[in-house]
Order: C-alpha cells, then sequence, then structure tokens
C-alpha cells in the first residue's frame, strides 16, 4: 500500500462507499504479514515511498512464490531483483499475465498501474557491453518505482569520444548513473563533465587485479570530481533507488 492507495481508502470510507469491515479487510496485513520464513513489510510504502522488494538468491522457488501471492493480496505492484532465468521458469506458470522479465536485468516487475505517469529523467551510463545487465537492473528498478530513463551504452574510456557524442543528450537528465568495471573511471570523466549529481555502481567485470570489482569502487570512492555517490558493487538496483529519490525531488505528493 501507498500513500495514494490510502487516501483513497480513507475517502471512500469517509464517503461511505466502504463499510468499517471493508476498510479492516483491505488494512489486515499492515504493518505486515509473517510467513515464518519471512515477514513481509506491507507498511514500508507508507513509511519511505519505496515498496517492499524480493531479493531472489538464497529464497527457493515455493518461497519466492508465496512472498508474491502476499505482495498480489495486499495490492502491492512486485519487483523481483536478481532472479535467475532458471528460476523464472519455475514461476512463470503461477504468474499472471501482465509480468515483465527482464532477462539481461534478472528483475521481475508485476506492476498494478501500467498507466502510471513517470517523472523527470534518469541516465544511465555504461562503460562496456559487459556492464549492460546491471544498467539494466538500474534502470527497471526506478522505472518501476516512477523514474522515466534512458540508456547509453559502451560510452568508456577506451574510446572516449563515445562519451563526448553524446553529452548534449547525458544533460538532459535530471540524475545520471555511471555504471563501470575494470578501473571505474568513466564515473570520474562524466563527473567533470555535467553539473547533475551522478551516483556511479562499480560492476565485477574485469580482469585479476580488478578483484571483482574492487578495483573500480575504490577508484569510484576516491575520484576527485564533485558530485559523485557511490553504492556497492553489482548493486544496480540501490543506484536506481538513489536515483529515483533525487530524480522525484520537487514532485508533489502523490496524495495531493
Amino acid at each position: 500500500m501507498n500513500p495514494k492507495d490510502l487516501k483513497k481508502l480513507l475517502d471512500d470510507l469517509h464517503g461511505q462507499k466502504l463499510n468499517p469491515q471493508q476498510a479492516m479487510k483491505k488494512l489486515e496485513t499492515l504493518p505486515f504479514e509473517n510467513l515464518d520464513f519471512a515477514k513481509v513489510d506491507h507498511h514500508r510504502g507508507l513509511r519511505s515511498g519505496m515498496p517492499e522488494v524480493i531479493y531472489c538468491p538464497g529464497k527457493t522457488v515455493p518461497q519466492i512464490k508465496k512472498i508474491i501471492q502476499s505482495m498480489n493480496r495486499a495490492g502491492s505492484s512486485i519487483l523481483a531483483t536478481k532472479l535467475p532465468k532458471e528460476t523464472f521458469r519455475k514461476l512463470k506458470s503461477f504468474l499472471p499475465k501482465f509480468h515483465d522479465y527482464n532477462e539481461t536485468a534478472q528483475t521481475l516487475v508485476i506492476e498494478k498501474n501500467k498507466k502510471k505517469k513517470r517523472s523527470g529523467l534518469i541516465t544511465i551510463i555504461t562503460a562496456g557491453t559487459s556492464d549492460i545487465p546491471i544498467a539494466e537492473e538500474a534502470s527497471v528498478t526506478a522505472r518501476a518505482l516512477g523514474s522515466e530513463t534512458e540508456t547509453l551504452f559502451d560510452v568508456g574510456v577506451a574510446g572516449i569520444h563515445r562519451l563526448f557524442n553524446n553529452l548534449e543528450e547525458i544533460r538532459k537528465a535530471r540524475v545520471i548513473i555511471v555504471v563501470a568495471g575494470m578501473e571505474g573511471a568513466l564515473a570520474s570523466v562524466v563527473g567533470g563533465l555535467v553539473n547533475q549529481p551522478i551516483i556511479a555502481v562499480p560492476t565485477s567485470i574485469g580482469y585479476g587485479t580488478s578483484f571483482g570489482g574492487v578495483s573500480a569502487l575504490l577508484t569510484m570512492l576516491n575520484s576527485c570530481a564533485t558530485g559523485i555517490a557511490v553504492v556497492n558493487i553489482d548493486n544496480g538496483f540501490g543506484a536506481g533507488c538513489m536515483a529515483h529519490r533525487i530524480n522525484i525531488l520537487g514532485e508533489p505528493k502523490e496524495t495531493e
């Protein structure tokens, strides 16, 4: 449940379109539903503006299925991350027809309001083609939360003219996400060219001394360019969430 849904419920109750028993039924799973192996936080959207999200690694197919069922009963939109293709195949027959699985991003979205208007613009840039899965995860996340996104792939420092050729488009964004593995230099380069806030995402792409993304992470953390924040290695989801929150600053609240 989000603030807009709660306001409608209260308006319907006030206008006697619902009786108190019907309203209680809609609220019975707040603030959370105990599934024993998980406590699904249906109240999160009201508190933070972002609903519960299913992180799939370490969860069995029956566990993911029960969490989706719980969220469906509560009327929540659903975002599942790091969902492998094989696991999705085992879930597919159970899912509603309007689900959207992104194999590259390994994300599953079940959107309750498909006509939702998206806000602003987040541009997501990758250094290389191998960084695209993490960029797609960031894009899917931000769009599921209500932001408009654009992507620009394979414009890393090894051929920096590719980046310069797209600067005019990049500067139209409210927020920029830069996704890079190897030495992670692209975030610093972009930071020296634009005035938007930048969220840097190190990826685990690279040869031996990249240490699974640690080298890119340290480069980004030590950037001399201003206005750069850094999330964890391969954390496209975290970057999408933070970019969305920055992107909607100043936008009217859902309840207004």
